[in-house]
């Protein structure tokens, strides 16, 4: 159970990183050329805990990583939105946020 948290916790936060930052191209190339110069979140910008819940189902085992990095973005947004009570529906969401 504690790898299959972990997983699902890497996944989320690697929807996260991806909800706030971009790959961006020049002259038809990307201009990031690996995680060094891409903004992915390093330990120290991340969550001290991470809630993940295990619910037990007859269905048989998959992929446990993946499948927290597409809901990522839009909870980011809609957390956004309860706070700032502004709308963010492109990504990715600046970090310049003005609150409410």
């Amino acid at each position: 159970p504690d790898h299959v948290k972990a997983q699902c916790e890497g996944g989320l936060i690697y929807g996260i990183s991806c909800a706030i930052g971009q790959i961006t191209a020049l002259n038809g190339e990307i201009t990031q050329s690996n995680f060094h110069d891409y903004l992915v979140a390093r330990m120290p910008q991340t969550p001290v805990t991470i809630d993940v819940e295990i619910v037990e189902t007859e269905a048989l085992p998959g992929g446990v990583g993946e499948p927290p990095t597409p809901p990522a973005a839009p909870a980011l947004a809609n957390a956004l939105f309860a706070a700032t009570g502004q709308r963010f529906r492109n990504l990715p969401i600046p970090l310049n946020i003005k609150t409410a």
